[in-house]
């Protein structure tokens, strides 16, 4: 009597090949799920980091706010701090670095301004400004889609522009306790912060004398 051989029937090979295809099917979806995640954490890494440099070089301007005014290219005053008329705000800092002993102040001019969906840093180079000043423009951060700043006086009122009309700022309260700043971006939605500023912050209507130009 001869002895039957081992081995896989064809339809016990077809079983192992359809459970084999599914384990392959399942495999690679989990990998590209995987590799989704990735790219989504990898991108908003990214994108955090974006916002954390924005939000670090407004924080490095808000919070050196100095009371000096400015003039603009025709000769006209304009407040150390400006809110709601134009740029997102406008303002005078100081600590501008001086490495190279050039001779410049160390004081600053810069503005905030969104523009198609980009928030931008305009700095100058001279405060009072003649009539071919122009600012160089820093792009900051992208894909914002709304941008409010306010100011915050120290009985804890709210101001969409500043300085304060001429009969508000009279106000005891008109002083200047922090600056409110909320952006609106993808995929983080809303983001608010609130700066305090510094002991010495401009009076509401503080604007230059006649004052040389620098």
């Amino acid at each position: 009597m001869k002895r039957r051989e081992l081995g896989f029937t064809l339809l016990e090979m077809l079983v192992a090949l359809g459970v084999f295809a599914v384990l392959g099917a399942m495999s690679t979806q989990m990998v590209t799920r995987i590799l989704a995640v990735h790219e989504t954490a990898v991108g908003r890494g990214a994108r955090l980091a974006e916002i954390e440099r924005a939000m670090s070089i407004l924080q490095r301007d808000l919070i050196e706010l100095s009371p000096r005014g400015v003039r603009d290219g025709q000769g006209d005053p304009i407040p150390a701090l400006q809110l709601g008329s134009g740029p997102l705000v406008e303002l005078t800092r100081s600590g501008h670095r001086n490495p190279l002993v050039e001779k410049r102040s160390e004081l600053q001019r810069v503005a905030y301004v969104l523009e198609e969906n980009t928030l931008y840093r305009y700095y100058w180079n001279v405060l009072d400004r003649a009539e071919d000043s122009t600012p160089t423009i820093q792009e900051l951060l992208t894909n914002v889609d709304a941008a409010e700043a306010a100011v915050i006086d120290i009985g804890g009122n709210e101001h969409s522009t500043w300085p304060p009309l001429a009969d508000e700022a009279n106000d005891p309260d008109s002083r200047i306790a922090g600056i409110k700043l909320a952006l609106s971006f993808a995929p983080f939605g809303e983001v608010v912060r609130i700066w305090d500023m510094p002991q010495n912050e401009p009076a509401p209507t503080q604007v230059p004398t006649e004052t040389p130009r620098t």
